[in-house]
């Protein structure tokens, strides 16, 4: 199969129903018999403005601590997915730039991502799975995930 897929990209969040989007990550990854990799990005978070400049130490800590819980849990769900740990990524920045930039660097060609598939103003406002359908290179798979 010339035009399978090879490397597929599974982008979570944890925030949605991960373990669905991941099932069909790893799903097509068996079909395809491709490499499959995994990527969570940590929002960069705005800096706190105070009345002296901006509050660096508040900053780095909650940025430690959120990049810490992404840790574990990444490694976690990589575990069960049977995910080399070279084919791990954690990211801070923006969610959409850094998941792209992952998948150019590593000849990914189908990124999964989990979509509510929103319209009206939450459209217009953009997703990450939004945003990377729209600017990535390869193919992106959205995964419909249930309004709860």
């Amino acid at each position: 199969m010339e035009d399978s897929y090879r490397h597929i990209l599974l982008a979570v969040d944890f925030f949605e129903q991960d373990e669905m989007v991941a099932s069909r990550a790893k799903d097509l990854a068996d079909k395809y018999r491709a490499r499959l990799s995994i990527i969570h990005v940590v929002d960069s978070l705005p800096m706190m403005e105070t009345g002296y400049g901006v509050d660096l130490p508040y900053n780095l800590d909650l940025t430690t601590e959120l990049m810490a819980g992404a840790k574990v849990r990444l490694a976690k769900l990589a575990d069960k997915l049977a995910i080399d740990k070279e084919s791990r990524w954690l990211e801070i920045g923006s969610p959409k730039l850094e998941i792209i930039k992952i998948a150019e660097q590593n000849n990914v060609d189908l990124i999964v991502v989990g979509s509510h598939g929103r319209h009206g103003l939450a459209l217009l406002l953009g997703s990450t799975a939004n945003s990377v359908l729209h600017h990535s290179s390869c193919d992106v798979l959205a995964v419909r995930l249930q309004n709860n």
